[in-house]
């Protein structure tokens, strides 16, 4: 079981932004800017192109919501997607708010926010999601 399994279920916490019964969006914990999102399928598959189709596109669904709702939450010109994959071995977007092409430097990691300031990012996303 991955760690975003077990993030799915409940065993290890996170900043939920957005839920439904195939897909999951959580606060990144190593943000690269602040309201940096991962989305997830909760079924467990390793590399997102192994995903089936319907599962791939519905991902790529959620997370156009998602990143809808942190542009609403979160200054910044646009959203941006990545799929890195080698971290962690459960298929995941990052959605990440930018102002500059640079903010999308993964070698760039920001300042962990305290938890009151992730659980407030977190809570305005949510606030935001449709």
């Amino acid at each position: 079981m991955t760690i975003f399994s077990k993030i799915v279920a409940g065993e290890i916490p996170s900043y939920k932004v957005a839920e439904d019964d195939r897909f999951y969006a959580f606060l990144d914990i190593n943000p690269i800017r602040m309201g940096h999102t991962l989305v997830i399928p909760k079924q467990e598959t390793d590399y997102i192109f192994d995903l089936d189709d319907e599962t791939l596109a519905g991902l790529q669904v959620f997370a156009k919501r998602v990143a809808k709702a942190i542009k609403k939450a979160i200054p910044c010109r646009k959203v941006g997607q990545a799929v890195l994959g080698l971290e962690v071995p459960h298929a995941h977007i990052h959605l990440v708010p930018l102002t500059t092409e640079g903010d999308m430097d993964f070698h760039n990691k920001i300042e962990v926010p305290q938890p009151s300031e992730m659980a407030h990012i977190a809570a305005a996303i949510a606030e935001n999601f449709e």
